[in-house]
C-alpha cells in the first residue's frame, strides 16, 4: 500500500488530542495516519459519530423551543445526504435500504440519549465546532475542533465533547480526560482564561465526566503535551515507530502493513517525517 503524494502546500508541524491519542496507544499507528497518510476505508462507526456531532450542532440552529428529540431525528436524513455528498465513499457502507434505515436509527438512539442528559431549549452555547489554534513557546503547535464552549452568566467558561461510544473504564479514563485537557490547555494559552469545566457527554451509555481544572492542572497538561510531541520527533528522528498492541487492534485499518499481524510497513520517507514533524531522520529510514 504505497502513501499518497504529498500536497504543495506546507502545513506547520503541529499536535492534535486524537493524534496525541494515537501516539500514547500505538507509535506506528501514528506513523501510518500522520506520515505516511496512508487511506482508511470508511467505517460505519465513525460516519455514526460524524452524523450525530453535525446533527447536535444543526440543533442549536433552531428556535430554542423546537430544540427537541423529533426535531433532532428529523434532521439526520438530510445531514446524512450532506455526509455523502462531502464524502462520497460512504456510499459503499450500506448494500440496501434496509441497512441505511437501521444505521440512522442507531443514530437516533444516540440522540435521545443526549436528550436524556441535557435540554438544548435552555443552552445558548457561546461557540459550537470552534477551531482552535495555538503554539506552545518553544514547543508544538496545537489544532484541535471544540464540539461546545458554554459561557455561564458569570463569565464561566465550561468546554464540551460529545462521543457517541461508551465511557472509558477507570483504567483508561486518565486517556480520555487528557484529550479535554488538551483543548483546556489550548483555550487557557489562547485566550487567557482557565475554563471552569471540562466535560465529556458520552452517549453511548449516557455518562457524563468532568473535570474543573486549576491553573497547575493544565500546566501539568502541558508537560505532557511537551512530552509527548517530543517523543514523537524523536521517533522521527530515529525512524522508529514501534508497535504497540492492545485490544484496539482487532479494530485497526492497517493490519495488512503491521509487522503484529504478519505485514510490513512502506519504506519510511524522510521528507514526511520532516514535513509533518520538523525533523529528519538520522539514519536511512
Amino acid at each position: 500500500m504505497a502513501p499518497e503524494s504529498i500536497a504543495p502546500a506546507r502545513r506547520a508541524p503541529g499536535l492534535s488530542p486524537s493524534r496525541a491519542n494515537d501516539f500514547a496507544r500505538c507509535p506506528l499507528l501514528f506513523r501510518f495516519r500522520v506520515v505516511d497518510r496512508l487511506p482508511e476505508p470508511p467505517s460505519s462507526a465513525a460516519a455514526r459519530g460524524t452524523l450525530v456531532h453535525a446533527v447536535l450542532d444543526k440543533v442549536f440552529d433552531l428556535p430554542a423551543a423546537e430544540r427537541t428529540p423529533l426535531a433532532a431525528r428529523e434532521l439526520l436524513g438530510p445531514a446524512w445526504d450532506e455526509l455523502q455528498v462531502a464524502e462520497p465513499s460512504l456510499a459503499s457502507l450500506f448494500t440496501d435500504d434496509d441497512g441505511v434505515r437501521e444505521w440512522l436509527a442507531s443514530a437516533g438512539t444516540l440522540l435521545e440519549t443526549y436528550f436524556r442528559l441535557e435540554d438544548p431549549r435552555r443552552l445558548e452555547p457561546a461557540e459550537r465546532e470552534t477551531y482552535l489554534e495555538v503554539g506552545l513557546e518553544d514547543g508544538p503547535l496545537l489544532r484541535g475542533v471544540v464540539d461546545r464552549i458554554d459561557v455561564a452568566p458569570d463569565g464561566a467558561v465550561r468546554v464540551v465533547d460529545y462521543k457517541t461510544g461508551k465511557a472509558p473504564s477507570p483504567r483508561f479514563r486518565h486517556e480520555a480526560l487528557f484529550q479535554v485537557r488538551f483543548y483546556g490547555l489550548m483555550l487557557w494559552r489562547a485566550r487567557g482564561q482557565v475554563p471552569r469545566r471540562l466535560q465529556l457527554v458520552y452517549l453511548g451509555d449516557g455518562q457524563v465526566l468532568h473535570n474543573d481544572p486549576a491553573a497547575g492542572d493544565l500546566e501539568e497538561a502541558e508537560r505532557e503535551v511537551r512530552a509527548t510531541w517530543e517523543a514523537i520527533r524523536t521517533a522521527g528522528r530515529r525512524g522508529d515507530f514501534p508497535t504497540r498492541r492492545g485490544p484496539l487492534c482487532a479494530w485497526c485499518a492497517h493490519q495488512a502493513v503491521c509487522p503484529e499481524f504478519g505485514g510490513t510497513p512502506p519504506p519510511l520517507d524522510p521528507a514526511r517525517v520532516e514535513l509533518t514533524l520538523g525533523v529528519r531522520p538520522d539514519g536511512p529510514a
